[in-house]
């Protein structure tokens, strides 16, 4: 099946043009805090993903019967109860992960990705755009948290996801050392300010008139 040209925009321009996180500066605190590591970072970003695009189809398919006046109320109750699903399966599945993701997961509820996706398009669009739509933001959150975390980990470290790439003894004794600055918290803004400043010289549509 062939997507419209509509579609294809509400899959695709999250993924580059209208990033959530580099472009719209969305979900920052989630990119700084679960990226030391790329294992705890995939999980977030899946998490996400899957929360938005369910968010996004139940509120479009709830849109017509809403109350205008309550309507954020029941985007916060629907997100709420995913958020409290994935956090119990994680518990369940990967408690490991949940363990390092702590609080983060919970705080998905207040992440301005999921209430920005859901007040600005799933209001207004059909249930299988939205879905399309949500797919699409989650994983252009999710690419900027393993883009973060593929460098931190590996230069902080010297490992990607518990395995050893740098530790040995003949990259040691060439002069490579680990840098643990990486792991801390302000090298993830920095990452984040080189993604924005690459993204920006490569499309023209992102450079100021």
């Amino acid at each position: 099946m062939s997507l419209s040209k509509k579609n294809k925009e509400a899959f695709l321009n999250p993924l580059t043009i209208n990033n959530p996180v580099t472009v719209q500066v969305l979900g920052i605190c989630s990119a700084l805090a679960v990226t030391a590591q790329l294992e705890p970072a995939l999980v977030m970003g899946l998490a996400v993903t899957v929360i938005v695009a369910v968010a996004n189809v139940v509120i479009s398919l709830l849109r017509n019967t809403v109350p205008n006046r309550i309507r954020i109320i029941v985007q916060l109750v629907v997100v709420a109860t995913l958020v409290t699903l994935v956090s119990e399966v994680l518990k369940a599945f990967a408690y490991d992960v949940s363990v390092q993701l702590s609080v983060y997961v919970g705080l998905i509820i207040t992440n301005c990705i999921l209430m920005g996706r859901l007040e600005a398009f799933a209001m207004q669009n059909g249930p299988f755009e939205s879905l399309l739509d949500g797919i699409g933001s989650g994983l252009g959150y999710a690419k900027i948290l393993v883009i973060v975390a593929f460098f931190r980990e590996l230069l902080g470290s010297g490992k990607l996801l518990g395995f050893n790439i740098l530790n040995y003894d003949c990259i040691q004794n060439a002069g490579y050392q680990n840098n643990g600055l990486m792991l801390l918290a302000p090298m993830a803004l920095i990452i984040c300010g080189c993604i924005i400043w690459w993204e920006r010289a490569h499309n023209k549509d992102l450079q100021e008139k």
